[in-house]
């Protein structure tokens, strides 16, 4: 008994206490908090607790084999998925000339990657966390091709100005393992809505929220095999599919939710897995309705 319990850390018990009071019915709203008729919980959706986390590894972000590995595998994954939301649209977007917002983009894997292709035009990409904005800006300074393209600021989304035409929106507002560390998402969801152009999208990936997900994520990756930083994960932030759909089609506005589930394959990388969505890591895209 004592070689199966010693890995457990205080972390993993507490969420295993959560599955197991909430085992029969575990699906719940994330966005229960979400209220009409009151006023933010708070003025930001930075949580100091994990700017400090993320804080510790801003020196091994690019890395190719460290803490951020598993980020630069899924990089590639991104750009598909975000072409595949493209590719459903009536009206295919610009040539030339996208706007991206990258919220949360960490060291810069997902922003350089967006300022570089062809068709971008101005990627602005935020992140609370001085010090891993230092390592992105650092980075980006040994590419002269990203200067004018690539623009970093230290602010949450709640700290830029709200845009006041359609011109200083975004065609895509990117959420890449952002999400699953807010504490109140339906408000954080809120804000970013704002920012994304008529016919615009936002782009995410979290985790669904289940026992297969606390599993891989939390026993398995944190405490066990260590391929993930111990603390990066809160099983009980984790998002399921079904709930950020029902969400952003509650509020109207939006249309054509796309959902691409996808598994991480020791030796092989990320993987696309139909249906993996519903255990595990996914990708989630909304469109805004044109005006």
């Amino acid at each position: 008994m004592a070689a199966i319990t010693s890995p457990l850390q205080p972390t993993s018990l507490r969420n295993l206490a959560l599955l197991l009071r909430t085992a029969p019915r575990f699906v719940q709203n994330q966005f229960r908090f979400q209220s009409t008729t009151s006023g933010p919980a708070s003025s930001s959706s930075v949580n100091p607790t994990e700017v400090s986390h993320f804080n510790a590894l801003a020196s091994t972000w690019w890395d190719p084999q460290g803490s951020s590995r598993l980020l630069h595998l899924m990089n590639p994954l991104r750009h598909d998925f975000i072409r595949s939301c493209h590719a459903t649209q009536p009206i295919p977007p610009p040539a030339a000339g996208l706007r991206y917002l990258d919220i949360g983009c960490g060291g810069g894997i997902f922003a350089e990657s967006a300022a570089r292709l062809h068709n971008t035009g101005l990627v602005t990409a935020i992140d609370p966390s001085p010090q891993v904005l230092a390592v992105a800006k650092a980075h980006a300074r040994q590419d002269p091709g990203l200067s004018g393209k690539l623009n970093y600021l230290n602010s949450s989304i709640e700290g830029l100005p709200k845009p006041t035409s359609v011109e200083e929106q975004y065609d895509v507002l990117s959420l890449f393992e952002v999400i699953e560390h807010i504490t109140h998402p339906a408000e954080f969801m809120d804000v970013c809505a704002d920012f994304v152009k008529p016919g615009g999208w936002i782009v995410m990936s979290t985790i669904a929220r289940t026992w297969l997900s606390w599993f891989t994520t939390k026993l398995v990756a944190e405490d066990i095999v260590g391929i993930v930083p111990r603390g990066t994960h809160d099983w009980d932030k984790y998002i399921n599919a079904e709930e950020l759909r029902g969400y952003f089609l509650k509020e109207r506005g939006w249309n054509s939710p796309q959902v691409v589930g996808v598994v991480y394959v020791p030796g092989l990388g990320w993987k696309q897995v139909d249906g993996s969505e519903k255990v595990g890591n996914y990708f989630f895209g909304i469109r805004k309705d044109e005006v």
